[in-house]
């Protein structure tokens, strides 16, 4: 199973960035990570979780509406490395988040089969 460790988190002011970064270990092989989706979720205090960002294996990417244009996914197989780049940070943005892996290009959190233990963003206004 791949192990998948994030970092990055932390308190920051409104409309500041933050860099999250997600990497994969264990029996991963750098071929297996090529393939994988790779996806962020959070999970906001009281609430459910839910997905934030994913890129394919090609790179095709997907972002839920409220972070479009604020939010950036990228990967580095290489280094098997999902990073998520976070600009114009809002109070609304605070949560744990949880960088996951999957087979399939898809926002449906059942089809992610291995999870980070996350790493909490703080946005103070």
């Amino acid at each position: 199973q791949v192990r998948l460790v994030e970092s990055g988190g932390g308190l920051v002011p409104a409309e500041g960035s933050l860099r999250l970064s997600c990497e994969a270990s264990g029996r991963t092989g750098g071929r297996t990570f090529r393939v994988m989706t790779m996806a962020w979720f959070r999970q906001a205090p009281g609430k459910e979780r839910e997905f934030v960002a994913a890129i394919s294996r090609s790179e095709s990417t997907d972002y839920t509406d409220s972070v479009k244009g604020r939010f950036f996914i990228s990967r580095d197989n290489a280094e098997k490395t999902v990073y998520l780049q976070m600009n114009r940070l809002k109070p609304e943005d605070t949560a744990v988040y949880y960088c996951a892996s999957s087979a399939a290009f898809t926002r449906l959190q059942r089809a992610y089969d291995s999870w980070g233990q996350g790493t909490q963003v703080t946005v103070s206004s």
